[in-house]
């Protein structure tokens, strides 16, 4: 049997950042961007161009995408304006991006009070708008806000909005639920009445917001009536209560009976594997700790303890799993085996391309250590080259570069000849090289900073491999309360050929875990640039 192909658009990038707490950078974006083309999603909406700094930068250069294609969002030409003479949509339409999404009114409630113009003024900033978009970019798209309210209050009109930007040109038309109340049971109904309207809904799309709890069953129920645009953030992301979350959506979409049976979403099995990391890295970047019991993903997702379950599940997982964890890339947890997660190992081990051999008692040892460093607080879900580094480690594969003797960080607070108050950091590293002591001594415009720099200043004959290094990211994230919390330090790394990495530390002294954290990052780009060690 053919299957239709349903296209996922995420706007993680836009929706999400307006949730509240959440303040993407630019670099944030860029490494978000990154994860969602390897996911496999079809559209990424990287935010407004012109809307503020950060977007305006991101859309400066186009990030380089393998799989996606990256959209521009902004709104309509504003009443009284052309197309060609509204500053909003010029910065959407000289954007670098692949294509446009435009939102509009669909609602005659919304476009009485809000606008304040005749319903037929609306249809024509909706014609003129979307007819722009198509023309610069050759794909455009409608984001009908507030769509099933306004097909509630008023059909004809709501469809109309729809119409008109297809017969514009829009590749897609998107329904929105807006305000995130309407019940799966109406998405259905009103969507299955727009397909039959338009004689099929293969340009049709879903947006919606979780304001009942019910943004994936409505989402799942607008494809069932015959949408083919999904809509979401990852984690659910988004103002409010959030939007529909694709990391729910996506396996169900995947996995379940008559979704599996007649869509097609364009992710391979093993696309889906990355479904988990997806997720935490998101949280990672966040800074916050992800939702332990969240569908799918989480840490509980596939936990089970104790008596009749686990006796059960040893027998055979299915009596208490509705699919294998492995299948999003998430972990069995079953508190009386010893067993649990070695699959994971092995895949991860797989994926960093280290050789190991199954029967080697050190993989049962690596696990042991993963788990016990998860259990103070690390986290190698978004830290793979640290992952990477503690499982060479482990097996005997990592060489000893340099061996570090000590280091120390100082912090002066005092008065300058100008009679202003300043911090000064200074770090001291002394390490061996080929035997060789070498003393490094830094200031930076922090501890982690100037470490940073000590650490970085002097590695002898591997200088040149780390030259290019630098430190893009840094997060700190508190684990426990009080002054003598644990402390856990991520850290991004770039260099000049555009890859990036990301390693992690944990300590209750927020400098030894950037230093542990930074000693990764310099091993794991030693050791994939090929330096060979001391003999």
């Amino acid at each position: 049997m053919s299957k239709d192909r349903v296209y996922l658009f995420d706007t993680t990038l836009r929706d999400g950042a307006q949730t509240q707490g959440v303040d993407f950078s630019v670099e944030d974006k860029r490494v978000i961007a990154r994860a969602l083309d390897k996911l496999g999603v079809a559209y990424i909406e990287g935010g407004w161009p012109g809307a503020n700094p950060t977007d305006s930068e991101f859309f400066a250069a186009k990030p380089a995408l393998k799989r996606a294609r990256f959209v521009a969002f902004g709104m309509t030409k504003r009443p009284g304006r052309s197309a060609e003479n509204d500053p909003g949509l010029a910065a959407i339409l000289n954007a670098s991006a692949d294509a446009a999404c435009l939102v509009g009114k669909s609602w005659d409630f919304q476009v009485d009070v809000a606008l304040g113009i005749s319903l037929n003024e609306n249809l024509e900033l909706i014609a003129d708008s979307i007819a722009a978009a198509q023309k610069k970019f050759g794909e455009a798209m409608f984001d009908a806000e507030h769509f099933f309210d306004g097909y509630k209050a008023n059909p004809k009109f709501a469809f109309d909005c729809l119409k008109t930007a297809l017969d514009a040109g829009a590749r897609w038309a998107v329904l929105c639920d807006t305000n995130g109340g309407t019940m799966p049971y109406e998405v259905e109904r009103i969507v299955g009445e727009v397909v039959a309207k338009l004689g099929d809904g293969a340009k049709l799309g879903i947006h919606t917001h979780n304001d009942t709890e019910n943004a994936v069953a409505n989402t799942l129920a607008a494809v069932k009536a015959g949408v083919r645009q999904v809509q979401g953030t990852l984690n659910g992301l988004g103002e409010r209560c959030g939007n529909a979350n694709l990391i729910a959506l996506i396996p169900s979409l995947m996995l379940k009976p008559w979704f599996a049976e007649h869509i097609d979403i364009g992710l391979s099995d093993q696309d889906l594997t990355h479904l988990t990391t997806t997720s935490r890295l998101l949280d990672e970047l966040l800074n916050r700790a992800p939702n332990r019991h969240a569908a799918y993903v989480g840490a509980s997702a596939f936990a089970h303890k104790g008596g009749l379950h686990v006796s059960a599940v040893m027998k055979d997982p299915r009596t208490y799993e509705h699919i294998p964890p492995e299948t999003v890339g998430n972990t069995r947890k079953i508190l009386i085996s010893d067993q649990a997660g070695r699959s994971n190992l092995l895949v991860r081990l797989n994926e960093a391309g280290i050789k190991y051999d199954p029967n080697d008692s050190r993989l049962n040892a690596l696990l042991d250590d993963v788990k016990q460093r998860e259990a103070e607080g690390y986290s190698y879900d978004g830290a793979e080259a640290s992952f990477e580094v503690l499982a060479r480690r482990a097996l005997g594969q990592m060489p000893e570069f340099f061996r570090i003797r000590s280091f120390r960080v100082m912090v002066e607070r005092r008065h300058n000849a100008r009679g202003e108050l300043v911090t000064i950091s200074e770090a001291t590293v002394k390490l061996d090289v080929d035997g060789q002591t070498l003393f490094s001594v830094a200031e930076g415009n922090g501890p982690v900073n100037a470490l940073d720099h000590a650490l970085r200043k002097d590695l002898g004959r591997y200088q040149g491999y780390i030259d290019d290094l630098r430190l893009v990211d840094f997060k700190v994230r508190i684990l426990n309360g009080g002054t003598e919390a644990t402390t856990r330090v991520m850290i991004e790394s770039a260099d000049a050929a555009g890859n990036r990495w990301f390693t992690v530390g944990v300590s209750p002294n927020i400098i030894d875990a950037a230093f542990v954290a930074l000693m990764d990052s310099i091993q794991w780009k030693l050791l994939r640039d090929g330096a060979q060690p001391s003999k």
